[in-house]
């Protein structure tokens, strides 16, 4: 964007970034527990999909962003083939899954 047209448009205004996704908790328990039992997530890149396979009673987005986050921050890898992302947890995602869903280290 040229400096100009972003000056005569915004002026020196701060433009705040776009607010992230709001989910239930329910939905994000959900997500992170099918994870934990599973260890993996399969996701079809389709954003209007009303539920999730594997994770039921949750949208398909939900999955699909929760999961980016998770691999943002390092908790998940991601191998991503014809409109499917396949999402496994890293060793730090067992450990954070473990905190977060306040389970002990016996459970594997």
């Amino acid at each position: 964007v040229p400096s100009s047209l972003s000056a005569s448009c915004c002026g020196d205004a701060f433009v705040p970034p776009a607010p992230a996704m709001l989910m239930p908790k329910a939905n994000r328990i959900a997500i992170y527990t099918t994870l934990f039992k599973d260890g993996c997530l399969a996701v079809k890149k389709d954003t209007k999909k009303t539920s999730h396979d594997q994770v039921t009673n949750v949208p398909n987005l939900h999955v699909m962003k929760e999961m980016t986050s998770l691999v943002s921050r390092g908790f998940a890898r991601q191998t991503y083939s014809w409109s499917w992302a396949y999402y496994f947890l890293t060793d730090e995602g067992i450990d954070f899954l473990r905190k977060y869903l306040h389970l002990p280290a016996e459970i594997v």
